[in-house]
C-alpha cells in the first residue's frame, strides 16, 4: 500500500480538460440524448420540482461530512484527488452508512460525492483514490446534473409517480444509455487521479464480486472479461443487451476491459507525459471529436441492430423447424 507521501508525487495534471478522459460513446451518448423528444421539457419540469436545495438535503440526510475532524484520513485523500485533477473548485465529501459498496456524485449547482460506507470497508487506500477520482470525474465532465435527474426519474418511476408519463420514459432510456457509457469516462478519470493501474483494476475486481488479494486473480478476472466481450454468438448479444437495460452502470468486467484498452493503447502513459487536453485550449479540436463519436456510436448502434436481426432470424429458423414433419 502507498504511503501518502507517494500519494503526493504523483503528476499534478494542471488544467486537465475533461474532454482527455472522455470515452467517446459518452459524448455520442449524450449528443443522442440530447434528441430525445421531450428531454429538455421533462427536465426542466423535474429540475423546477426539486430543485438544488431539497436535492442536496435528500442525499445528505443520513451521511456524515467528511471534514479533518471526521474521516481524517479519508478527507486528505479526497484533496490530494482534487489537487492531482487540478480540480476548479473543491468539493465536498460524504459518507454514508450501508454495506452496498459503491459511490456517487450528485447536485445540481453544487455538485458533492458520497461514498458508501462499505466502500471504505473492502477498498484499500488506492482502490479507494480510484473511486474518489472516479466520482471526481463526474464532476469535472459535468455529469452530475444528468446523474441526479437520472436518480430521481427511477424513484419516481418506482413510485408511480404522475411525471413519469410516455416523454419521460423514453428520457429515462435515454438517461440509463448515456449514463452507462459516462461510467467508462470517469473509469479513466479515476484512473488518472490513482496513477496506479492495478489499483484501478483491483478495484473493479472487488467492486464485482468483493474478496481480497488472497482469494482473488486480476489476471484471471481479466480473462474473463475478454470471454465475455468476444465469445457467444448473436444471440448471446441480445442477452448481453437485455442483460443492461435499466442498468445506470456497464457491468464490471466490461469497465475493466475497456480501462485496460485505454492504458494499453498508450493513451494513459500520454496523459502523464503532460500530452493532454487543457481546459485553455481551443474548443475547436473538441467538436470535431464530438463528431467522430457520433458517427462511431452510430455504426455501433447498426452494427448491434444487425446482430438482433440477425438472431432474430435464427429464433425464427428454429422455431419453425421444431413444427417440420420429420421426412
Amino acid at each position: 500500500m502507498q504511503t501518502s507521501e507517494s500519494i503526493r508525487a504523483r503528476r499534478i495534471l494542471k488544467a486537465i480538460a475533461p474532454a482527455t478522459w472522455e470515452h467517446p460513446a459518452d459524448r455520442a451518448a449524450l449528443q443522442a440524448l440530447r434528441r430525445v423528444p421531450g428531454f429538455d421539457t421533462v427536465l426542466k419540469k423535474l429540475f423546477g420540482a426539486f430543485g438544488e436545495k431539497p436535492v442536496r438535503l435528500a442525499f445528505q440526510a443520513n451521511a456524515v461530512r467528511v471534514s479533518d475532524k471526521q474521516f481524517p484520513a479519508l478527507h486528505r485523500r479526497w484533496l490530494e484527488v482534487q489537487e492531482t485533477m487540478d480540480a476548479p473548485k473543491p468539493y465536498e465529501l460524504f459518507v454514508s452508512q450501508t454495506p452496498i459498496v459503491n459511490a456517487g456524485a450528485y447536485g445540481m449547482d453544487r455538485p458533492f460525492v458520497v461514498l458508501n460506507s462499505g466502500t471504505l470497508g473492502l477498498l484499500n487506500d488506492e482502490e479507494t483514490t480510484f473511486i474518489l477520482g472516479h466520482e471526481l470525474g463526474h464532476i469535472m465532465s459535468g455529469h452530475v446534473l444528468y446523474r441526479t435527474m437520472t436518480v430521481l426519474l427511477l424513484k419516481l418511476a418506482e413510485l408511480g409517480f404522475p411525471v413519469i408519463g410516455l416523454a419521460a420514459r423514453a428520457v429515462l432510456l435515454g438517461l440509463l444509455e448515456w449514463s452507462r457509457k459516462a461510467e467508462l469516462s470517469s473509469d479513466r478519470a479515476g484512473l488518472l487521479a490513482t496513477q496506479n493501474p492495478e489499483a484501478a483494476l483491483g478495484a473493479m475486481l472487488k467492486l464485482a464480486g468483493g474478496g481480497d488479494a488472497a482469494d482473488t486473480s486480476l489476471n484471471e478476472f481479466l480473462k474473463q472479461a475478454d470471454e465475455y466481450r468476444n465469445e457467444g454468438d448473436a444471440l448471446d448479444a441480445v442477452f448481453k443487451v437485455l442483460n443492461l437495460l435499466g442498468a445506470t452502470h456497464p457491468f464490471h468486467v466490461l469497465r475493466a476491459a475497456e480501462l485496460r484498452d485505454w492504458v494499453e493503447k498508450g493513451e494513459y502513459d500520454r496523459v502523464l507525459r503532460g500530452e493532454y487536453r487543457h481546459r485553455t485550449d481551443d474548443s475547436t479540436p473538441y467538436t470535431e471529436d464530438v463528431a467522430a463519436a457520433g458517427r462511431a456510436y452510430r455504426q455501433g448502434a447498426k452494427d448491434m441492430l444487425d446482430q438482433l436481426g440477425d438472431a432474430a432470424r435464427r429464433m425464427r429458423t428454429s422455431f419453425t423447424d421444431g413444427f417440420k414433419k420429420p421426412q
